[in-house]
């Protein structure tokens, strides 16, 4: 029983069915994804979340688990550059994989800081063939598989921050942004984020930035087709209140129907502060307690609003970073603070430039996502949302979009409240606990439930982590900790 049905769990749920198990996925939603849900309205296609598709292999994994390749069901094509970073000034910087074009780009801003780049992708590589390679998909079970890597993470000097380590290298204040602000793709403030998270940098660079043609909805489709295929099935509409704990062990789920459903094996995906603190009785947990659930430090939360407008604009990237006049002290504001601040940095999203079928002809379709605090701010998004959205639309307008406001034709929201009610993000966290050195690998909840046997969790509040390639990572990780349905069967007989 695979409780959620986004990317953890789809992974989950094929790499089980490999496995010989019989599984259900649950979805408490009308459809499949999770946080890549998909909004179709007006003619428009909207991803609702994930939309920057990065080691590619963990998808062509799953494919050729069931005999089939990934190209068989969808379409990836590289998105050049990554990003466009855009400064207050007007001036941007092009984010890309190549290295010729990164020191030209480099160059242009600070010449003096051209020779700190390569050193820095030395270094991203040096971390990332320790906490991508040889860590993402192992266990940290006990203790002591946390304490055999401390040597080499003080080494890798993963006490830093992310900022810091960055500072290192570059001297330009401007410069410094473009290489720290990776951490916020996962929830991560890049100031107190470990500098283990500078791996992404090269992990970019290895694999390069995707999109799935047709939006990630494609690829949330084709893991759909791919459980159908082992015998596997998702019921959507049904959400669980319960995971039924007898004995210290998982035994099924309660649904909030009143139904419950038997499980030799259950698999939440659910974010893990939710499944805790909602999902598994309190008699039945003693590490994850309800007082340790409250004191953890969440994500920052996420204002989204998607968009469609008559025309094209043309010129404007795939993805595009739109930076505030403040870097530090906001991230200060949402992460430390917890306050919605008058200024922002914008995320904005338009995949009509790789894919103009997602929009009517000769349309657009965009979202902007700007990282706020998450519910423990206080605000009132049912007051807010609009008066944000009005913001945003104003400094999208003077900025990127010219005239944007008299060009809309179609718009919805997501805000904080809509993670925690809709998507059932402890807090509105957008992406789970808070990724910091004190909450990573054995800090982290595990894969395989402290408390409760035949209990586990996958997604972005478990190791490793949040982004598409710590999710599938979390599901490969049950590859070593659930074992085959044949060997479980000869258990229950026993």
């Amino acid at each position: 029983m695979v409780i959620g049905s986004g990317f953890g769990g789809l992974a989950a749920a094929i790499r089980l069915g490999a496995k010989g198990y019989r599984v259900t996925v649950l979805e408490k939603l009308d459809a499949p994804g999770g946080r890549a849900y998909v909004y179709r309205q007006d003619g428009f296609t909207f991803d609702a979340g994930p939309t920057i598709v990065t080691a590619p292999f963990l998808f062509e994994e799953l494919w050729k688990l069931c005999g089939r390749k990934l190209s068989d069901d969808v379409t990836l094509v590289p998105v050049s550059p990554f990003y466009r970073i855009r400064f207050q000034d007007g001036s941007h910087f092009d984010y890309s994989g190549d290295p010729v074009a990164m020191r030209r780009e480099i160059a242009r801003f600070s010449p003096d800081d051209v020779d700190g780049y390569d050193a820095y992708m030395k270094a991203s590589e040096e971390i990332f063939k320790v906490g991508f390679e040889r860590l993402g998909d192992v266990p940290f079970s006990k203790w002591t598989d946390m304490a055999k890597i401390a040597p080499e993470m003080l080494r890798l000097s993963s006490y830093r921050s992310v900022y810091s380590l960055v500072s290192k290298f570059f001297r330009d204040t401007r410069l410094r942004v473009v290489f720290s602000f990776h951490p916020l793709l996962i929830g991560g403030n890049p100031l107190t984020a470990s500098s283990i998270y500078c791996l992404i940098a090269f992990l970019e660079r290895r694999w390069g930035v995707h999109f799935a043609l047709g939006g990630t909805g494609r690829l949330v489709d084709g893991l759909v087709r791919l459980i159908e295929g082992q015998g596997g099935r998702l019921r959507c509409n049904h959400e669980v209140r319960e995971i039924i704990v007898n004995d210290g062990v998982a035994r099924g789920v309660r649904l909030a129907s009143g139904e419950t459903i038997d499980a030799n094996v259950v698999v939440s995906n659910a974010d893990s502060a939710w499944t805790y603190r909602y999902l598994v009785p309190a008699s039945a947990r003693s590490r994850w307690t309800d007082r340790r659930i409250e004191r953890a430090r969440y994500s920052m939360s996420l204002f989204v609003w998607y968009f469609g407008t008559r025309r094209r604009y043309e010129g404007v990237p795939h993805h595009t970073i739109l930076l505030g006049p403040r870097y530090k002290r906001l991230l200060t504001d949402i992460f430390d603070r917890k306050v919605l601040a008058d200024d922002f940095s914008l995320y904005l999203h338009r995949p009509t430039a790789t894919d103009t079928s997602l929009a009517p002809d000769g349309c657009d379709a965009f979202y902007v996502l700007s990282p706020v605090p998450h519910l423990q701010s206080g605000t009132d998004w049912s007051v807010m949302a609009e008066d944000y959205r009005l913001a945003i639309a104003g400094e999208l307008s003077r900025t990127v979009l010219p005239g944007l406001d008299k060009e809309i034709i179609s718009s919805r929201m997501l805000t904080p409240q809509d993670f925690q009610d809709r998507l059932c993000s402890f807090r509105g966290a957008a992406f789970g606990l808070e990724p910091i050195l004190t909450q990573s690998a054995w800090f982290r909840p595990h894969n395989k439930s402290e408390d409760i046997e035949n209990l586990y969790l996958v997604g972005a509040g478990t190791h490793p982590g949040a982004g598409l390639p710590g999710v599938l990572s979390s599901a490969r990780v049950l590859d070593s900790l659930v074992p085959d349905a044949s060997h479980l069967a000869s258990l229950v007989t026993a």
